[in-house]
């Protein structure tokens, strides 16, 4: 099956970090409306490993290339819920027949990647996980990090953070869709990974049931960069899972597509 698109057939609906960040940086967060897939993943599902229809899924890939006018196809990264981070620059490249851009789909075993190379779009993928999403206020650094709660706890933040070797002050940081704190449960064991590393943790848990508490995912990460002494963080208003017309979550729908925030300088 082939499937041809034109971006004056549809328009993607995207989200645009709210953050004073430089004029050459560009940062977006694609939501599920608008796109080519079908059933469980309807709209915009940009995650070939979920069992979606291949074609549907680079045909996605293409309406974003095309409405969001990508230098090059995004780094994308097979993320696996750890503190690895990578070095955009340095993935290899094959060519997609698909698209006729550079295509990097599943290069790297990572959860986040960064760059300091022009044009090079970092990028991550979620659904219900938090997508963060970091720049320098020059203009010359950015980075995108996949962190659930698993990589949160393993300090994916701060290996990011340090991967860019910017002073702390200088960086802004945007925190993309997530699974809100009124529906986001999480057991006694998790509160206490978290607890344990960081005391000041405890005030992102309210008890829910026994043995249970709703963890605020945003909190916990604005806990973590303030801890490191960044102050500029914006982002941490939505819900995916309660926002079912507009994002993906895997906690409330279990099969379904991935929405991807992503960020590159020019």
């Amino acid at each position: 099956m082939s499937i041809e698109t034109d971006s004056t057939d549809i328009t993607i609906d995207v989200i645009k970090p709210d953050w004073p960040a430089a004029d050459n940086i560009h940062a977006f967060c694609t939501t599920r409306n608008e796109g080519l897939s079908t059933g469980v993943y309807a709209g915009l599902n940009l995650a070939l490993h979920v069992e979606d229809d291949e074609q549907r899924v680079l045909a996605n890939r293409h309406l974003l290339n095309q409405q969001l006018a990508l230098p090059e196809e995004p780094v994308w990264l097979d993320q696996v819920h750890g503190n690895r981070v990578v070095n955009a620059q340095y993935i290899k490249s094959s060519t997609s027949e698909f698209t006729g851009v550079s295509s990097l789909a599943l290069s790297a075993k990572a959860d986040a990647s960064f760059s300091e190379t022009a044009n090079r779009v970092c990028a991550v993928m979620t659904a219900d996980c938090l997508p963060i999403l970091i720049c320098n206020r020059k203009g010359t650094k950015v980075a995108a990090a996949h962190a659930g709660w698993r990589g949160l706890a393993d300090d994916i933040i701060e290996t990011t953070v340090t991967a860019l070797d910017e002073r702390y002050g200088q960086l802004l940081v945007w925190l993309g869709p997530a699974i809100g704190p009124q529906v986001f449960e999480v057991g006694e064991e998790v509160r206490d990974i978290f607890v344990d590393k960081q005391p000041k943790s405890i005030e992102a848990f309210i008890p829910s049931r026994p043995g249970h508490y709703l963890a605020d995912i945003y909190q916990l990460a604005k806990l973590r960069l303030q801890n490191m002494g960044i102050k500029a963080i914006y982002g941490g208003e939505y819900c995916t899972y309660t926002d079912m017309n507009r994002f993906y979550s895997y906690r409330r729908d279990g099969k379904t597509g991935r929405q991807a925030s992503m960020i590159w300088f020019d």
